[in-house]
């Protein structure tokens, strides 16, 4: 309850300038209780990476390793669940991992470590489904996927951060379809 409260503040507002009274305001919490599960505000905000990493993980792996879908139709699933997020936030939040790397990588070492994990996980399974994709024909890939994969995930951040300061999922929606029709050549 705590950690999903406080990811759903710090999306809104940032890390740094969300305070732990405004979390423990918001979930209802003593500030004592805190202290008994965190010894810092920086050990609560790795445990929301990692909550929020998980979580995410389970939704990629649903999306990802449903192998009765053809990998291009998962590759649109992964960028359908993108652009429905950003809606239902009415692109108030973009993605809380891209956020926090913008904000504290500087700043934190501990922090940009974790999140280079998250996104390089991720750049692993847009790596796999590119494969699978050139495996079954689907696509001409003369490219390492793994770097591919980098800089789809690159790409789809910054569209996701375009998205935010636009109030409008369009700059999501023109990667998508540059993506598949400009750079995986798919009609």
């Amino acid at each position: 309850m705590l950690i999903r409260v406080g990811a759903d503040i710090i999306a809104q507002h940032g890390f740094n300038a969300t305070g732990i009274n405004t979390i423990l305001s918001a979930a209802g919490i003593p500030k004592g209780s805190f202290y008994y599960y965190f010894a810092s505000k920086e050990d609560f905000g790795l445990a929301v990476i990692e909550t929020f990493a998980e979580e995410y993980d389970d939704k990629l792996r649903v999306i990802f390793d449903d192998t009765a879908s053809a990998p291009l139709d998962r590759l649109h699933s992964f960028f359908r669940a993108g652009l429905a997020d950003m809606s239902s936030c009415d692109c108030s939040r973009g993605c809380l991992i891209g956020n926090l790397g913008q904000e504290l990588s500087a700043q934190n070492d501990a922090f940009r470590a974790r999140l280079d994990q998250v996104f390089r996980g991720w750049e692993r399974r847009l790596a796999a489904c590119l494969e699978a994709a050139r495996d079954a024909g689907d696509i001409e890939m003369n490219q390492d996927p793994q770097r591919l994969a980098g800089f789809i995930l690159a790409g789809w951040e910054g569209a996701i951060l375009r998205a935010k300061v636009t109030k409008t999922t369009q700059p999501m929606q023109s990667y998508v379809d540059l993506l598949f029709e400009r750079m995986l050549a798919v009609a």
